[in-house]
């Protein structure tokens, strides 16, 4: 699947504009070892292979160390990644678009799964707040090296 699931009781999607480079932007979302010096929610992150479609990373964040699969991988564009953490079924779709000198990030995450069918109002809003965090992490690291 290179997409979220339609489905998923849980799905939220977000965008932001950021006052930098297409590349910067770009670099530092994928430069995944690299997000925990920016992004604050994250405690470790290790791609295990070149990034492309297929490639695995592990990451810790919010104390679950999840196991991510790149699905899709269109350079400068868009990166698909997910995988199964703790029952729940996550995938997230990521896109860059340069306008100008600026460029917005839209990023949009489903979740199902057990978990999810539970509690999809606490999740829902965990899922949220983590990306809305995500998101001001990229935009603040993005715009300092600009």
């Amino acid at each position: 699947m290179t997409g979220i699931d339609p489905t998923a009781p849980v799905i939220v999607r977000l965008s932001t504009v950021i006052d930098a480079p297409l590349d910067t932007v770009w670099a530092l979302h994928t430069g995944i070892g690299d997000w925990p010096v920016w992004n604050t929610d994250i405690d470790q992150a290790r791609l295990h292979s070149p990034l492309a479609e297929g490639a695995v990373f592990t990451w810790r964040t919010h104390g679950l160390t999840i196991t991510s699969t790149v699905r899709e991988l269109v350079p400068g564009a868009r990166i698909v990644w997910g995988g199964p953490a703790n029952g729940i079924d996550g995938v997230h779709v990521w896109t860059f678009e340069q306008t100008g000198d600026r460029v917005t990030v839209h990023t949009e995450e489903s979740w199902s799964g057990e978990p999810v069918d539970a509690m999809p109002d606490e999740l829902g809003q965990a899922l949220r707040t983590s990306l809305e965090s995500w998101l001001t992490c990229l935009k603040n690291r993005a715009e300092k090296r600009a």
